[in-house]
């Protein structure tokens, strides 16, 4: 094998976020951009030599490209195995479990989640720890820190493989195993749902659903798990063949993009279930006949229901919870006695407490939903529990949610998002909030007194690391909330985002409109953060 060390100076811009580095396409593309991160990831992992790594992405474009430069990569550093999804292909679910299945040091997962994709569009890198977790803060800081003092890579010379034939090659002294990259998740699924009770509940009931895969990654295992195994005809599956350009849409599984599954779900004569997850397969949304169900109430809805189906029918031992997200799974959580945990947004901050068995369940609020079979949130696991939960109730998606209302509440929920704004306007206006916060703890806004105001801190009850400045917490005490938080799944500018929540018990005020019952609140989020006019703008992006 001839390895090659190729001079290189390192970018300034590689720091990973909250879900790895993310950059347009062409940016990725610059000359040895994808190289320096690659081997950075390699220089900062503690003996990755002789070891075993798994390598896929959502098929997004530049997607193969990329794996092959990782393959080489990974061979001339040592690597002693790389498991690779045929196609390059791997949802981010099915990395995790495959992680985890082959006891593997780790896994590269290129992918930018919900954001767009094609020539102009977004690409990323991201590393899965052993746990098949997001890399926790210290490693990806060890690998920024490479990336800043990096004036070398080494690559092997090489075919490129044949990614597309399934069986085991070699690059160098490195096995590369080409797998089936549904096979392993699919197994899991089934150890954790009663497959034959959902088919059987298709078939007697004449229960019918329909799946959105946005022309991404789910579209394979959509077909595997719901057509093959489940019965389900194909016609109730589509924009499932995963494209480059994801078909030109926005992959994000929500009102305003998932625009085929909407007007299908909102039509006449809609069918029982709808459900929609994006690009790399970790996020969903739950649809019913006119009906849509916020992810916290789905993740309250599943908790409170979660001994019906095998997997959990020995109870949870936790929740945890974003802190934007709204406190419906607290609800739950304190009626069955365990804990809820609020922490910063971000999967790895679940991963720890997963790890350290506290918790069984977790959800934030960005369509992210999850348990304790792997160490990201999981699509098609959320629809798969949806529809266990349904085969086993015998009810509608809407008379599940109201009867949950009914026991434990409606928390009202919205999420304002003002995306593209230049960083340095939203960097200030958060910090004016900032300054504004020992002034607001006991104001009264009309009817809403304010009981704390504070930036949102964490100290992680595993390793007890301190996170700070994840979000401004306005908490009134009628139970009602706003928040506001700068997200970092963006690759140019900054998404301001505001969200707002209001708790009702009584049972008669759960059919009202959320925007209306909110309306008085966003109207006090505007005013507070001034966002008109520090924005420019007088309408958020987008408003879920």
């Amino acid at each position: 094998m001839l390895i090659k060390k190729i001079s290189t100076t390192p970018y300034l811009d590689q720091r990973p976020g909250t879900s790895g580095l993310r950059k347009k396409v062409k940016h990725f593309q610059q000359l040895n951009y994808l190289a320096n991160f690659i081997q950075s990831i390699f220089d900062a992992l503690d003996s990755p030599a002789v070891k075993t790594l798994v390598l896929g992405g959502d098929g997004r474009y530049y997607n193969q490209e990329a794996i092959q430069i990782i393959l080489k990569i990974a061979a001339a550093n040592q690597i002693g195995k790389i498991i690779v999804g045929r196609d390059g292909l791997f949802s981010t679910p099915a990395i995790s479990c495959v992680i985890r299945k082959h006891q593997a040091l780790g896994g590269i997962i290129l992918s930018a989640s919900h954001n767009p994709a094609g020539i102009d569009g977004d690409f990323g890198v991201k590393y899965n720890t052993s746990n098949g977790g997001p890399a926790p803060e210290f490693l990806t800081e060890a690998i920024y820190q490479k990336s800043q003092q990096i004036n070398r890579y080494f690559i092997c010379q090489g075919e490129d493989l044949p990614l597309d034939q399934l069986g085991t090659y070699i690059l160098g002294e490195m096995t590369v195993e080409i797998i089936d990259p549904i096979a392993d998740y699919l197994a899991l699924m089934e150890a954790l749902f009663d497959f034959d009770q959902i088919k059987d509940h298709f078939k007697q009931q004449k229960f019918q659903m329909c799946f959105d895969a946005m022309h991404a990654i789910t579209g394979p295992y959509a077909q595997a798990i719901f057509q093959h195994r489940l019965g389900v005809q194909p016609s109730a599956l589509f924009n499932h063949i995963p494209l480059p350009d994801f078909g030109g849409g926005h992959p994000d599984p929500n009102l305003v993009y998932a625009k085929t599954l909407v007007e299908k779900m909102y039509g006449e004569a809609p069918p029982d279930f709808g459900a929609a997850s994006d690009g790399d397969g970790d996020r969903n949304m739950i649809l019913g006949q006119h009906f849509f169900v916020t992810p916290a109430d789905s993740l309250a809805v599943l908790a409170a229901n979660a001994h019906l189906v095998p997997g959990y029918q020995g109870g949870l031992v936790g929740i945890a919870r974003s802190m934007p997200t709204s406190q419906a799974p607290d609800q739950v959580a304190e009626k069955l006695g365990i804990p809820c945990y609020e922490t910063p947004t971000g999967w790895k901050f679940f991963g720890n407490l997963l790890d350290a068995g506290k918790i069984t369940l977790c959800g934030e609020e960005s369509f992210g939903t999850g348990a304790n079979h792997i160490r990201e949130k999981d699509g098609l696991w959320a629809v798969l529990f949806w529809l266990n939960l349904l085969a086993v109730k015998k009810q509608s998606v809407a008379a599940m949610v109201k009867n949950h209302w009914a026991e434990y509440g409606r928390h009202f929920y919205s999420r304002y998002d003002y995306d593209d704004l230049p960083l340095e306007t939203a960097q200030t206006l958060m910090e004016d909030l900032n300054k504004q916060l020992s002034t607001l703890v006991g104001k009264q806004f009309g009817s809403y007194k304010i009981y704390i105001a504070d930036d949102f801190s964490y100290q992680d009850p595993v390793d007890h690391t301190i996170t700070a400045h994840q979000g401004i917490r306005l908490c009134f005490e009628d139970g009602s909330r706003i928040i506001y938080r700068l997200s970092g799944t963006g690759t140019q500018g900054a998404t301001l985002r505001v969200y707002l929540e209001s708790f009702a018990q009584d049972i008669n005020q759960h059919n009202q409109n959320s925007q209306q019952v909110l309306s008085t609140l966003a109207t006090l989020a505007q005013n507070i953060a001034q966002t008109q006019e520090k924005t420019g703008r007088s309408q958020p992006s987008i408003i879920t």
